[in-house]
């Protein structure tokens, strides 16, 4: 055969790469390949040594008797297949949970063949979904999980709650939900705080609760130092575990709030002047430490503390995990029973809460099982407008304050007023001089306490911002106490 006659390298790939893959583009533009019949789409821009698609392709080519093809070869066909996904119909990948058809949600076990578990209004099953309805990004994150055992009658979940050292009732049906939540991939839910004296197993307790999601390989890491890794880290995979945490840093403080309930990151693409990388993140997050020191109070919405204790016998590495990955399967599958449970429940939404879908699932935890996680779920939140208040010189202040104001009756001044009024209630007669970090202008004052509203409301105390024709105010109001009778009927 001439020269002429023989088929161009490109065309061969191209040809062999449309028969075998399936390819489409994402709302970001990034093109995927799907291998027909199996659900795990790859970037084909990866370079990644951990199963790219030019790796697959490679592959697939030479057992199929083409031969080995250089890289000049495999670039422009790939340049091709890009340009012509460009015109396919967008559809978005997902790690490891992801909503499916006809009100079903996806867990992907991580399994080179591909199988999932599918949970529906009536049950789950374990299938391979079709790839119209899911496709899986992996990453070197993405560990395997066993196949969920069936009619486990519910008895993982107290072999779970053995291994672990929770405190009390409540804070084991906080984890619960918890897990449940993991498992949806439309529902923000607050951080775990694993938190307890030295030597509680908090990064134990930890890893046991992220392997039940991310598999045997799943881990704790330490945080990053910077906002640019962190983000990669959390986009890699589905559930973030940082541990042993001593500080949150005003930075890091606000970039967990905004995994847990979700932001987008864009920066510059590489080697461009004009095209930025977008990077939409919601993730599950999990922390770990014996104290952080002060939390600003938008985080402390966004947190769910589990207080561990030090347990009374110590058991070895080995056995303990050795034990773990033996009951792991029947964890997982009564976890996968009691979600289909609680999924079917009805119950009221919470609306008084900011964490508000979290808040109906523990409702509907509660109407399934009879936990009372919603009413553990409110005094954990008591429990950090606790800890924000006292490590906040200037809520208390303000506290202190409104003791003196009559119930019902607005109080008004404009900001510089009341730092005035501040600043003297806390020098006090023996002029005692101001910490570090109190405001110094009323800007300042206004700014901080419109960061404490939620906390100071949970304690009765109502902040207001309004204006007159000649200035700004300040409003403050004390919430009048209700009758015995009512407190007794608030949730």
């Amino acid at each position: 055969m001439s020269d002429d006659d023989k088929t161009p390298a490109r065309e061969v790939i191209a040809d062999y790469a449309q028969a075998h893959f399936r390819y489409f583009r994402t709302a970001d533009g990034t093109v995927y390949a799907q291998k027909n019949g199996h659900p795990v789409a790859r970037p084909i821009r990866s370079q990644g040594t951990s199963g790219s698609h030019r790796q697959e392709l490679m592959v697939g080519l030479f057992h199929d008797g083409h031969g080995v093809f250089n890289g000049t070869a495999l670039k422009e066909a790939l340049d091709l297949i890009e340009a012509l996904a460009m015109s396919q119909d967008v559809q978005p990948v997902h790690i490891r949970v992801a909503p499916g058809f006809d009100g079903a949600t996806w867990l992907d076990l991580g399994r080179s063949d591909g199988q999932s578990v599918r949970i529906h209004p009536t049950g789950w099953d374990i299938c391979t979904p079709h790839p119209q309805e899911v496709c899986w990004r992996r990453t070197q994150l993405t560990g395997e999980l066993p196949l969920p055992a069936k009619d486990t009658d519910g008895k993982g979940i107290d072999l779970l709650l053995r291994l672990c050292n929770f405190a009390t009732a409540e804070t084991e049906c906080l984890a619960i939900a918890w897990l449940i939540g993991c498992l949806g991939p439309s529902v923000p839910v607050p951080a775990p705080f694993l938190t307890g004296p030295q030597g509680a197993g908090k990064s134990t307790g930890g890893r046991m609760l992220v392997r039940i999601i991310e598999g045997m390989s799943g881990d704790l890491r330490r945080a990053p130092k910077d906002e640019e890794n962190l983000i990669a880290a959390v986009a890699a995979g589905w559930v973030t575990a940082l541990d042993n945490l001593s500080h949150l840093a005003p930075d890091l403080s606000d970039l967990m709030c905004c995994i847990v309930t979700g932001a987008e990151s864009i920066k510059r693409a590489l080697y461009t002047d004009g095209d930025v990388v977008r990077a939409r993140y919601r993730r599950p997050l999990l922390l770990t430490g014996i104290d952080v020191g002060v939390i600003r109070p938008d985080l402390a919405e966004r947190l769910l503390p589990l207080r561990l204790e030090r347990p009374r016998v110590r058991r070895t590495e080995a056995e303990l995990w050795g034990e773990f990955a033996e009951v792991l399967p029947v964890v997982l599958g009564s976890l996968l029973d009691l979600t289909v449970k609680v999924r079917a429940s009805e119950a009221d939404i919470p609306t008084d809460l900011r964490m508000a879908d979290f808040a109906h699932l523990c409702a509907q935890l509660d109407a399934a099982t009879g936990l009372g996680a919603l009413n553990a779920y409110r005094a954990s939140l008591d429990d950090l407008n606790d800890d924000v208040i006292e490590g906040d010189l200037l809520a208390q202040t303000v506290l202190k304050h409104a003791a003196s104001l009559t119930p019902g009756v607005e109080t008004r001044m404009t900001s510089s007023e009341w730092l005035q009024c501040l600043s003297g209630l806390y020098t006090g007669d023996d002029c005692r001089p101001l910490p570090k970090g109190w405001p110094t202008t009323g800007k300042v004052l206004s700014d901080r306490l419109k960061r404490l509203q939620p906390t100071l409301a949970a304690r009765g105390v109502l902040i207001d911002w309004g204006r007159t024709k000649t200035a700004r105010y300040i409003e403050m109001t004390r919430r009048p106490t209700p009758p015995p009778h009512q407190q007794e009927q608030m949730p």
